[in-house]
């Protein structure tokens, strides 16, 4: 018995979640929890929260680092209350699918017959009679069938329909926005993206991750070798694109895969994803007259609201020369201690200083990538697919017609739920075909006897 109860408890309470206030209200918060991940920074470190949204801010009075950090707000996305969420809001669509949109879609394919005009339930669309002396039930429903209406007879009463596919498309809709929400959430769950400078040359695998789901894995024998990172110029010295040559490896040595990466064109590898993001310039690499080799690191500035990257070097106690380079294809520029130009230098081209013989052998460079992984996203590719085909059926109308006999008059009913023109030209057209072949049927009828009475 109380097993019994709870099924019933259970029952209504599913199908009380069918409720269009309640998924709107439902889709509200959603939409609530949205806004707040696009205005608060998502995945920032501790010390970013506390800088920019301090407790004592009047600004931010209410909502401020200790508030994020309490509900999770700087992960908005994966916390376990915003996935609650989506999952009522899953059981809301799945509920009013089954228990409102099927049930309707199945009444729809019902025959609904007509035979008195105390019958008409339907807001009609379009109403006409005509006499009952040379009509016929086979002439509209041949008629209704030249229209692509699928017809049903009973007695003196013809029920006909067509669209039906229209009214599938709810269906479809509420499909589609599940396989969304499920395929986010496997997302979330499963894939992970990490972030990585690596420098030009080196061998790098997955370490520093940015944010992981709970059910997500990494790739520990898989390793990424960056063989080469270029960069394109526009004519005014603006950075066009920057290239890095890619390969990935097995822990065994095994080549895997290979590609010359760029912005908005990744390398795809399984599961693995591997973006093209950022760079930088690193050190530069100097030989002096006297066999030693220096490797100075190099700052980034800026100079003239241009970017540049500079590097200091001791010449004795007293003086210093500076280097400083703004781009890949321009020359290196010498500074001595006075901020003077001293001269512009090519890479592997010789040049003294203080009698001291100096070339910059090599200017290092590292490349940005970001490696992502998403189980989820054909399962989301698949959703909008469904969604935009649910689009394209909804602008299909479902439209239905009735032709019955009261009394010595045969009444024409027609009903649509959208497209009221079209639906009134097929009526002129049903209309026009119906009555060539009653005025051929009476006119071939009216010879036919006289020939006979001949």
């Amino acid at each position: 018995m109380i097993t019994f109860d709870f099924k019933n408890i259970l029952w209504n309470f599913v199908k009380r979640l069918a409720n269009l206030n309640l998924s709107i209200f439902i889709l509200f918060i959603i939409s609530i929890c949205c806004i707040l991940g696009s205005i608060i920074e998502q995945d920032q470190s501790l010390l970013y929260y506390q800088s920019n949204y301090p407790v004592s801010n009047i600004n931010f009075s209410i909502i401020n680092w200790k508030l994020i950090y309490s509900f999770g707000l700087d992960h908005v996305f994966q916390t376990w209350w915003f996935f609650l969420i989506l999952v009522i809001f899953i059981l809301t669509l799945l509920s009013c699918t089954f228990f409102t949109q099927l049930p309707s879609l199945r009444n729809a394919r019902r025959w609904k017959f007509i035979h008195n005009n105390y019958f008409i339930k339907h807001s009609l669309s379009f109403q006409d009679s005509y006499r009952h002396e040379n009509n016929s039930l086979i002439v509209m429903v041949y008629s209704l069938v030249s229209s692509d209406f699928f017809v049903f007879s009973q007695d003196y009463s013809i029920y006909a329909y067509k669209g039906l596919y229209g009214r599938v498309s709810p269906v479809f809709v509420h499909f589609s926005i599940i396989t969304i929400l499920l395929g986010s959430m496997l997302s979330f769950l499963s894939g992970f993206v990490a972030q990585e400078i690596v420098p030009n040359g080196e061998i790098f695998h997955i370490k520093n991750i940015v944010h992981s789901g709970l059910l997500s894995s990494f790739p520990a024998n898989v390793f990424g070798f960056v063989e080469n990172f270029s960069i394109d110029y526009n004519v005014d010295g603006s950075i066009k694109q920057f290239f890095s040559k890619l390969s990935l490896i097995s822990s065994q040595g095994q080549h895997l895969s290979s590609k010359t990466i760029s912005v908005n064109k990744p390398l795809h590898y399984r599961n693995l994803t591997f973006y093209q993001t950022d760079w930088q310039i690193n050190s530069l690499k100097i030989s002096l007259s006297d066999s030693h080799i220096l490797q100075k690191k190099l700052f980034k500035a800026i100079i003239n609201n241009k970017n540049c990257w500079l590097c200091k070097i001791a010449i004795n106690n007293h003086k210093q020369i500076l280097f400083v380079i703004f781009d890949l294809n321009s020359p290196i520029f010498l500074f001595n201690s006075d901020g003077l130009l001293v001269g512009k230098f090519s890479t592997n081209q010789i040049f003294y200083v203080n009698d001291v013989s100096f070339i910059i052998n090599e200017i290092f460079t590292s490349t940005g990538l970001q490696i992502k992984t998403d189980s989820g996203i054909l399962i989301v590719y698949l959703g909008f697919f469904v969604l935009m085909l649910s689009t394209v059926l909804s602008y299909l109308s479902y439209s239905q017609i009735w032709f019955y006999r009261v009394s010595d008059l045969f009444q024409f009913l027609g009903s649509t739920n959208r497209a009221i023109f079209f639906f009134e030209e097929s009526i002129f057209y049903i209309d026009f075909v119906y009555n060539s072949f009653i005025s051929y049927s009476s006119t071939s009828y009216v010879l036919l006897r006289y020939s006979i009475l001949k």
